[in-house]
């Protein structure tokens, strides 16, 4: 008899030879839900399934509440069997080689026998894979370079995967009645791109209380070391967690000491020794007398130190940053100071949802107005939106001003070609409200050709935003080459200005580039890059970018209103 964990992890094999054959995706996200909903269950499973009473959990109809009584009682699913017999040995594992799709493995498999990832790579290294029709020594090449990634991985998840996690386990945590407090720390407070652990600091006076709540979370698959205030744990999935419960005295500094990053810390504590202090997890030392600190503002104070944000918890540099800031300076950009959706796409080129559906859902979270960006031309790949499509396109947007409050504003993502320019005429160019300027092809260019191509475009007369600046998909593609500061040199002398895009899978451009962006007074957009209603809810990601690059309020123009925003980006001079 399996466990309710044992069948989530059978529903989620299940969920991923689907989606490898290429099954609809709406089967196999059922799959994965149903997993979820495993995993968060709190009720008895072999009650609900004796009971019939499997279908009352969301997302589970029928024939999966079939599938996990059969996996339930008798350890097995025919139907996973047949999934495993239809594909090659090892698909899961070559699945993870970028470039690897079904037909190859099969090829793979019939002419070389390979089922996984190791034989894949003795067969390139000695020369097999290019033998086998359909394939070269490129493309032999490039699993080279694949495996090469996937063996030096670190373990290492995306901050929205983590905070998948994170927010319901946070929120488990907070019910307990025994909690005062209770936050996320670590990587995940500080909105670093990947995370390798979920760390979370609670205050209580009853801290067994606290750590067996915790470890009874559902999404636990282990529970690795417990003891009377911590207890470490691995969560269904791989990733691990931990949990600090600390007297409600020292909550502030456990929270301020498990948030910053490790150079950070050995920086700060260097700095209190130079002042007769000692830092540690339960804040500052004056000897042996412990000063009084109940909320993370108070440590700084004691150091003689402006607070310094979550975000900006990196390194040494941060704490130099914050001595040489001007106290007439804004604080960190929030959310809350964003006044429009920037960078949105419809089904007018790769996006699911009508203009109207963009605008009622970006009106409904309270934005002013929303910029509708759809892709340009030459990104026929993602429709992009050619000539004689463009004016039905304004039309639409005209006759869906006037049945919404936000301000539509009309705008392209065009694409800069190799030689830097944009691939609209400049008559069209003229007749938008916004453009956002992006490479989407020949990104292997050598640095060289790659910064003369975004400095052409760049120094271009209509005023342009950069869009995912170097192109980064994390964890999934490098940055392109360019010589960066040679770019951010050209976008400070010419009419553009430079976006933070929060697309989680990409958060780009990165904190360090914006730090040497704002040394120039550039200028930011913060954006979505929405192509769903449901992205335009990604602006966290972006506010949480734009504040790790210590982003400020008057240095973002999506924190102006309507008429000022759209007067700043007018492509026209």
């Amino acid at each position: 008899m399996l466990d309710k964990l044992d069948i989530a992890r059978a529903l989620r094999e299940m969920a991923m030879l689907l989606q490898i054959k290429g099954e609809n995706p709406y089967r196999a996200r059922a799959y994965e839900t149903g997993a979820e909903a495993l995993e968060e269950l709190t009720d008895d499973l072999g009650e609900l399934i004796n009971e019939k009473r499997l279908t009352e959990l969301k997302g589970i109809g029928a024939a999966l509440a079939a599938q996990i009584a059969e996996l339930y009682k008798t350890g097995r699913s025919v139907q996973l069997e047949q999934l495993r017999a239809e594909l090659p040995r090892g698909v899961l594992e070559l699945s993870q080689v970028p470039g690897m799709t079904l037909k190859r493995m099969k090829a793979l498999h019939d002419a070389l026998g390979i089922g996984s990832v190791e034989e894949l790579k003795q067969a390139c290294l000695t020369g097999k894979v290019r033998a086998v029709k359909g394939f070269g020594a490129k493309i032999e090449s490039s699993f080279l370079e694949g495996i090469h990634r996937h063996e030096t991985r670190d373990e290492r998840i995306l901050l929205v995967d983590a905070l998948e996690l994170a927010e319901p386990l946070l929120a488990h945590v907070r019910g307990c009645e025994a909690a005062e407090q209770a936050d996320v720390a670590g990587a995940i407070r500080r909105w670093e791109e990947t995370v390798a652990e979920v760390e979370l600091v609670a205050a209580a006076d009853d801290a067994a209380q606290v750590v067996d709540w915790f470890a009874r979370f559902p999404r636990i698959a282990e529970v690795e070391e417990r003891g009377e205030a911590r207890c470490k744990v691995r969560f269904s999935g791989g990733l691990r967690g931990e949990l600090l419960c600390v007297p409600p005295r020292y909550y502030a500094a456990a929270l301020h000491h498990r948030t910053g990053a490790p150079a950070y810390l050995e920086a700060l504590g260097a700095l209190a020794r130079e002042l007769g202090l000692t830092l540690d997890e339960r804040g500052l030392l004056r000897g042996k007398q412990r000063l009084s600190a109940k909320t993370e503002e108070e440590i700084y104070r004691h150091l003689g130190l402006p607070y310094i944000a979550p975000e900006l918890r990196e390194g040494a540099e941060d704490i130099l940053a914050a001595v040489a800031r001007d106290s007439s300076e804004d604080e960190l950009i929030v959310e809350g100071e964003l006044q429009g959706m920037v960078h949105c796409h419809t089904v007018y080129s790769d996006g699911k949802n009508t203009i109207e559906e963009m605008a009622v859902e970006a009106e409904a979270m309270g934005m002013k107005y929303l910029t509708i960006t759809d892709h340009s031309p030459a990104a026929h790949y993602a429709g992009g939106v050619g000539l004689d499509r463009l004016k039905q396109q304004w039309d639409e947007i005209a006759r869906v001003q006037e049945r919404v409050r936000v301000k539509l504003l009309r705008g392209t993502e065009s694409d800069i070609l190799e030689s830097g320019k944009l691939d609209y005429p400049d008559a069209i160019l003229e007749q938008l409200d916004v453009i956002i300027a992006s490479i989407h092809s020949r990104m292997k260019m050598d640095a060289d050709q790659m910064t003369r191509r975004l400095v052409s475009a760049m120094k271009l007369p209509v005023f342009k935003i950069w869009g995912h600046a170097l192109g980064r998909l994390i964890q999934r593609r490098e940055p392109f080459a360019c010589h960066v500061e040679e770019v951010l040199d050209a976008v400070a002398e010419s009419r553009a200005a430079v976006e933070v895009n929060g697309d989680p899978y990409r958060l780009d451009m990165e904190p360090r580039w914006i730090k040497e962006a704002r040394k120039r007074g550039i200028r930011f957009v913060i954006s979505t890059d929405a192509h769903s209603t449901s992205a335009l809810h990604n602006l966290r990601f972006g506010v949480g970018t734009a504040r790790r690059g210590g982003l400020r309020r008057g240095e973002v123009l999506n924190a102006l209103g309507p008429a000022a925003f759209k007067k700043a980006v007018r492509p026209a001079a």
